[in-house]
Formats: structure tokens, sequence, C-alpha cells
């Protein structure tokens, strides 16, 4: 089955096996994924499409929030269809180079996502301490400058990844225990000295995910000094309500990336392995699906934008 080129140990092609240990149960365990992935599709262009037509959303957080689903649902594409073949069709055969671009937008998506939760937490850091100053300071040419900003580092970060993997020899085979190409499980497919794609792997975690939680940290810090100093305690109310959504969303986000993470590098063999592979799948596909349940059911203005779109909609439909 392990083809390799005449010049070098690369192969071909790799084989996604999907969850090992669980192959009899593939079929079961890709009903709640399907269910979650259109869950996230249409609940994130649900989203866009409101924050697109409602003025009343005309604003830095909903614009932050409509990047946020913009990435979710890329994301996600990026991995549950070809994850459904495997499961569905048994299309497990995935082109080297196909397997690189995959890793690389799905380890690209997941860092653009951390940077703008950081942006989110810096809108509400903005808006709470320095709400005469807040249309100012988040301006459509500041909030354009630094989506790029935070693009552009996902994507320098994250190009190294490929070049990493593609100096490998891989001589141990080509079937790889996952659904999806990711770094560290191709990585360690390879007979050669992976340290450097783990020293770099943890570099750019530290990088993204620590440079981000360390800014939205202090970010809420500064948040709690200034609502705390307000003397009205329904305008406190207020102000930490403005930010629940946002919380969650990082929660969301957080808890099973870090759990990912760690258990990854440091669990070894006392997590099995199937467990690795659902919470790899889980993690990447848990945010999009709650992000916009959690925002909707969250923030009022998009709760009256749901209500006004619809209305409208009723409306319409009368008239015809």
């Amino acid at each position: 089955m392990h083809q390799t080129n005449n010049s070098s140990l690369t192969p071909r092609y790799f084989i996604l096996n999907g969850i090992p240990g669980l192959e009899a149960a593939h079929i079961w365990i890709s009903l709640p994924f399907c269910f979650m992935y259109i869950m996230a599709v249409m609940g994130n262009c649900g989203l866009m499409y409101m924050i697109s037509h409602e003025e009343a959303l005309h604003r830095p957080m909903y614009y932050f929030l409509a990047l946020l689903s913009l990435i979710d649902i890329s994301g996600c594409t990026a991995f549950v269809p070809n994850m459904l073949c495997i499961f569905w069709l048994s299309l497990k055969v995935i082109d080297f180079n196909a397997c690189l671009v995959q890793m690389f937008f799905i380890h690209m998506l997941t860092g653009m996502e951390s940077g703008v939760l950081m942006l989110m937490a810096l809108d509400r850091y903005v808006a709470i301490c320095y709400p005469l100053r807040y249309p100012t300071i988040l301006s459509n040419t500041t909030i354009t400058k630094v989506g790029l900003a935070t693009l552009t580092r996902s994507v320098l970060l994250m190009i190294p990844f490929t070049f990493l993997i593609k100096r490998l020899p891989y001589c141990r085979g080509n079937l790889m225990k996952h659904t999806y190409c990711d770094h560290m499980s191709l990585a360690k497919l390879s007979c050669g000295n992976i340290k450097i794609n783990a020293i770099y792997g943890l570099l750019a975690a530290i990088l993204i995910g620590g440079f981000d939680i360390f800014c939205i940290s202090l970010s809420y810090t500064m948040i709690i000094r200034a609502v705390i100093n307000l003397s009205s305690a329904d305008a406190r109310h207020k102000a930490f309500s403005t930010c629940t959504s946002h919380i969650c969303a990082i929660a969301i986000t957080y808890v099973p990336a870090f759990f990912n993470f760690f258990t990854h590098r440091f669990g070894g063999r006392s997590i099995p392995h199937h467990v690795h592979i659902l919470i790899a799948n889980l993690y990447l596909l848990l945010p999009p699906t709650l992000n916009p349940i959690v925002y909707g059911v969250k923030t009022k203005q998009i709760r009256e934008g749901v209500i006004k779109l619809f209305s409208r909609e009723k409306d319409t439909l009368s008239v015809r």
C-alpha cells in the first residue's frame, strides 16, 4: 500500500483511517458530526446575513462576530466533508499535497479564530472603558487593518509547518490513524527527527494562543476594574452582560483546544487513541456549532434582529 517516489521517501498519498478501534461505529459516529456541521453552516450563515442586512448591527463588535462566523464555516468545511467521505464511502486516500493544504488551512483558521476572539476582547475593553471614543478608536479602517494583521500572523506562522512536514522521510508507512491531516500526526509517521516539528508547534501555540490569552486576560482585568468603579448596580450589570456571550465563546473555543493540545503531547498512553481523535474533531467542530447559538441567545440586538427579519418576511408574504 505504501508508494513512494524513486528519489525520496515522500509518499504519493496518505490513508486516513478514521477513528481507530471504532471502525464498526463510524456510521453512527458520523450522524452527530453531520448534524453539528449542518447546524454550524446554517447558524453562521444566518449570523452573517443578519449582520450584513441589519443596520443596527453595523458596529465593530458585530463585524468581528461576522468574521468569526466566516472563519468557523471555513474551518469545519476544511475537514468535515472529507471526514464524512471516510465514514460513509470509505474514501480514505488523500494526496500528499492535498493533505498538506488541509493541514495548513485547519491550523491557519484555528489561529485566526483565536486572534478574532482576542480582538473581540479588545473591542469590549474599548466599549466599556472608553465609550465616548469607541467609534473613533474602532473605525472601519482600524477594523480592516487588525483583521488583515490577524490573517497575516496566522498565515506566516503556519507556512513553516508545510516545509517541516515535506522535509521528513516517511519510511513507517502512509497509514494515518486520524480523520484529517494534523501536523503532529503527520510528523509521527516519519522515521526522521521530528524534534524541530514539536518545538515549532509549541512555539506557534505560544505565539498565537499564549499571546491571545494574555491579551484577553489583560482586557478583562481592565474591564473588571472599570465596571467595579461604576456607581450604579444596573450600569455594572449592563456592562457585564455585554461580555457574557464573548466569555462563553472563549470557553467553548479554548477549553477543548487546550485539552486536545496537552493530551496529545503529555497524555501518552493513559488516554486511548480513539479518545484523542474524537477530542481533536470536537475541538474543531464544537465552537462553530455553539457560537451562533450563544450569540443568538445572549445578545439582545441579534435577538431583536431575528424578530424584525421574520416580521418583515411575514409582512412580505401577507402582501403577496
